[in-house]
């Protein structure tokens, strides 16, 4: 009876994970390059358990965490937005960023913004890197134009007859094949030891577009309700065991009178 149990409770807390995860894409089905977060099925394990009564081994399964976090790479909406520091990757690829805790890490966002110190910064508030991993700071500026390959050319406010000037390189890779990424507990997209790879500069950047999230609603709602009606049938599984329970302790209570 209790293998019942055990493996009702099991499936409900692979549910809860299913359903942590579709709140988190729903909540970041606005953000710019967001990248949906996937289901992880996990791995087996088996407990051998020893009977109270005739020391005999049995075998309980559990379902458990034992992967990191995965995503999609499918590619968001692409939007001319025509705003000059609003940027996207055509196709495959990262940005670096530095968050404002934690070690550096790759993203597709680009609402980028200059802050009061004139810190390149993207809409979540992390800086965004140059090929030397250092966060790009920019002067004030009249004008400004990234190219293709993310060099960043201004034109300095104190010289509104000069010539644009280089004043950083948006620093982006296309991680080679067989190179595995995943999410961190912060979130953030890293390779599986932490590190980035190196910046080679093989994506194309677009100017004044922006991507959106990868995040396909209704898909997300569908597979809510489908996760709920699994997590009903799991408790209809824990209730209809403590019935059965229940009713073999009836037959084995000793005739009243």
């Amino acid at each position: 009876m209790d293998r019942l149990i055990y493996t009702a409770l099991n499936a409900i807390s692979v549910n809860r994970d299913t359903q942590v995860n579709q709140a988190q894409n729903l909540a970041n089905q606005n953000v710019p390059g967001f990248r949906r977060d996937l289901t992880n099925n996990g791995a087996t394990k088996f407990l051998q358990t020893l009977g109270e009564i005739d020391n005999s081994l049995g075998t309980r399964a559990f379902q458990i965490e034992s992967d990191v976090g995965q995503f999609s790479n499918q590619l968001g909406d692409m939007r001319r937005t025509d705003t000059e520091l609003d940027v996207a990757i055509a196709d495959k690829g990262y940005f670096f960023i530095q968050p404002e805790a934690g070690d550096p890490a790759l993203s597709r966002r680009g609402d980028l913004r200059r802050d009061a110190d004139g810190v390149l910064k993207n809409g979540a508030g992390d800086a965004m890197l140059d090929q030397n991993l250092a966060p790009i700071t920019l002067p004030a500026y009249r004008s400004i134009r990234i190219t293709d390959i993310g060099e960043i050319y201004i034109q300095p406010a104190d010289e509104p007859g000069g010539e644009a000037v280089l004043a950083g390189i948006l620093a982006t890779v296309i991680p080679a094949d067989g190179v595995a990424l995943t999410k961190g507990q912060d979130g953030e997209i890293r390779q599986a030891d932490g590190t980035v790879p190196p910046a080679d500069q093989r994506a194309q950047v677009l100017q004044g577009v922006l991507e959106g999230s990868n995040v396909n609603t209704v898909e997300e709602m569908l597979s809510s309700m489908q996760v709920q009606r699994e997590f009903e049938m799991g408790m209809r599984m824990i209730l209809a065991a403590r019935d059965l329970d229940e009713s073999g302790a009836r037959m084995m209570q000793a005739p009243e009178g």
